[in-house]
């Protein structure tokens, strides 16, 4: 990494970031690209990074045109029946990336976000302890996450729902 990093700097360019799939109840574990290798093999390995560059950068080209910063997302693979590799999950939302407002982007400190963030806050809040069940959120708290979601739908799409 570069000297000179604050909080929620911007990285000179995208970076990989691998982790391990867990079982449900678990935390999935960062691993680096050589763990990677070993456990899947240099050639996925390395289409796996590429697709994952490329969706991310493409994805965040658009967004931010749109007003949105794509801080991170993460993306799920796995192998079809023919050993064919497959994207196994949804990907850039506010459930899997970290939308921050760019008109509002200052490097330095927390960002403000329309994604899943407020959630994790609130449950910091409430020293849930990362375990399940989860704790049924309150009324406000799901309230103001649906509405940071369609804000970023909003700023995405161009579109208001009614």
């Amino acid at each position: 990494m570069p000297d000179g990093l604050v909080e929620s700097s911007k990285l000179p360019e995208p970076i990989f970031t691998p982790t391990t799939k867990e079982e449900v109840g678990k935390h999935d574990e960062n691993i680096s690209f050589d763990q990677m290798k070993n456990i899947v093999g240099k050639e996925l390995a390395e289409k796996v990074r590429d697709i994952s560059l490329k969706i991310y950068c493409h994805g965040a080209e658009i967004a931010e045109k749109k007003g949105i910063i794509i801080a991170d997302t993460k993306m799920e693979f796995g192998l079809n029946e023919n050993g064919e590799m497959i994207l196994i999950d949804e990907l850039l939302t506010p459930d899997s990336s970290r939308f921050w407002p760019k008109d509002k982007y200052q490097a330095g400190h927390a960002q403000e976000s329309y994604d899943k963030q407020f959630v994790r806050d609130y449950l910091l809040s409430i020293n849930f302890n990362k375990k399940p069940p989860a704790p049924k959120l309150p009324i406000d708290v799901v309230l103001k996450t649906s509405a940071l979601y369609l804000e970023a739908l909003k700023r995405l799409s161009g579109r208001t729902l009614v």
